[in-house]
C-alpha cells in the first residue's frame, strides 16, 4: 500500500515534462550571464547551481568552470519544450512506470550521465543512481532543482553510496575492462553497457579554414575526454598537415590549463623517449597510429588509399566508434563542430534508451 500511495505522488508526465523544460531555461540563462559577466539573481535556484558548479570544479580539476557552463547551455538548448516533445513524440510514455533502473555513470565530462536520468524520469520510473567520484556533485544538485521546479521529482531519484539492490533493469557506463564485469554481474537482469568508445574525422584535404576551426571544437572541447570527442583523423595520401594545424592555432590557449599541459608534456615525453615518429604544433601532437584511444595532448591520424575502402574498414569497426565527423562521406556523419551538440534521440552507442526501457 506504501508503494501505491509513493507512486500516485510521483509527478505526472506532462508536469516532468514541466520541470525539465523550466530546468532547460535556468541553464540557459545561467550560462548566459556568466558569459555576460553579468551577476547572477538572487534565489535557491541560481544560487544551488553556482555553488555546484564551483564545488565540482574544486573536486575534479578537468571540470574547468568553462566546461561546466559548456555543457549547462549544450543541454539547455537540448531542455526546450520544441524539442523535447519532438524526441518523446514517437513512444506512448505513461504517467508513472514501476521500474527501478539502476544508473552506473561514468565522470569523464560534466553531466555525462543526465540523458541516462532524463530517460528514466520522463518514462515514469525510478533511478537508483550510483555516481563517478569525478562527477557526484551537478546530478544532485541538479535534481535538488528540478525538485524546487515541480515538487516530488525528487522522490523519483535515489542516490546510492552502497552496493546497489532491488533494482529491475540496469543502465552501466564504463571502460571495455569494466564492462566486462558488469556483464557478468548484470547477466540476470536485463541492461545496456557500454563501453568505450571514440569518434574519427574524415578528411579530404579541401577542407577551409573555417571547417578546420570547427573540428577543433570537436577535438578540444571537454579536452578530448569525452566519447564524442574526436581523437583520430584520416587524411589521403600526401596530406599536408599544415593546414590541419593552422586550423587549430585557436585553440593554442588550451595549453594554459595544467592538467592539460601535463598530460601534453607526459606524452609528448613518451614519444621522443620511444624515438617515435610525430608532430608537434606547441599545444598537440599528431602521430600516426591504427587505434582509435589517442592519449590526452594527441591527435591520432591514419592515411587512407580511398573512401569506398576507408568506408569498409570504419563500418568493420562501428562498435569502437560513437561519432563519425566528414562532409559528404556517409549519410550518418556529424557535420565539423557539432559533435558536442548532440540531439536528445542521439542516443550512447545507438541504443534506444527509451525504447530500452519501455519494454521491461
Amino acid at each position: 500500500m506504501l508503494h501505491i500511495i509513493l507512486t500516485n505522488l510521483m509527478p505526472t508526465l506532462q508536469n516532468r515534462l514541466k520541470a525539465f523544460v523550466k530546468l532547460g531555461a535556468l541553464f540557459r540563462e545561467f550560462s548566459a550571464l556568466h558569459e555576460k559577466g553579468e551577476v547572477l539573481p538572487e534565489g535557491p535556484l541560481f544560487q544551488k547551481l553556482q555553488k555546484a558548479v564551483e564545488l565540482a570544479g574544486h573536486r575534479n580539476g578537468w571540470f574547468a568552470r568553462e566546461q561546466i557552463l559548456f555543457s549547462l547551455k549544450a543541454w539547455g538548448d537540448c531542455l526546450k519544450e520544441k524539442a523535447l516533445g519532438s524526441w518523446i513524440a514517437p513512444y506512448e510514455l505513461p504517467d508513472n512506470g514501476n521500474q527501478k533502473v539502476a544508473l552506473i555513470l561514468a565522470g569523464n565530462i560534466p553531466l555525462v550521465g543526465f540523458h541516462d536520468l532524463l530517460s528514466v524520469i520522463i518514462t515514469g520510473n525510478t533511478a537508483m543512481v550510483k555516481l563517478s567520484s569525478n562527477d557526484n556533485v551537478l546530478l544532485p544538485a541538479v535534481v535538488d532543482i528540478l525538485d524546487l521546479l515541480v515538487p516530488g521529482m525528487k522522490e523519483m531519484v535515489r542516490f546510492e553510496e552502497e552496493r546497489l539492490k532491488g533494482f529491475d533493469s540496469v543502465i552501466a557506463t564504463g571502460s571495455n575492462n569494466t564492462a566486462r564485469y558488469f556483464e557478468y554481474y548484470f547477466r540476470s537482469k536485463p541492461s545496456i553497457i557500454r563501453k568505450n568508445r571514440n569518434s574519427v574525422a574524415v578528411l579530404t584535404g579541401r577542407e577551409s579554414g573555417k571547417t578546420l576551426e570547427a573540428l577543433g571544437r570537436d577535438i578540444f572541447q571537454y579536452y578530448g575526454l569525452g566519447c564524442r570527442s574526436v581523437s583520430k583523423v584520416f587524411v589521403p595520401k600526401g596530406y599536408s598537415f599544415d593546414l590541419l594545424f593552422d586550423g587549430l592555432q585557436g585553440f593554442k590557449n588550451i595549453i594554459e590549463e595544467q592538467k592539460y599541459q601535463n598530460n601534453y608534456d607526459y606524452n609528448k615525453a613518451i614519444y621522443l623517449m620511444s624515438e617515435f615518429d610525430f608532430l608537434d604544433n606547441g599545444f598537440l601532437t599528431l602521430k600516426e597510429d591504427p587505434g582509435y584511444a589517442s592519449p590526452i595532448g594527441t591527435l591520432f591520424y591514419e592515411f587512407y588509399e580511398n573512401k569506398d575502402s576507408l568506408k569498409d574498414k570504419l563500418k568493420a569497426d562501428e562498435d569502437q566508434l560513437q561519432c563519425i565527423v566528414a562532409e559528404g562521406f556517409r549519410e550518418d556523419e556529424v557535420p565539423f563542430g557539432q559533435t558536442q551538440f548532440p540531439a536528445l534521440s542521439d542516443y550512447a552507442d545507438g541504443i534506444d534508451t527509451v525504447e530500452f526501457l519501455l519494454k521491461r
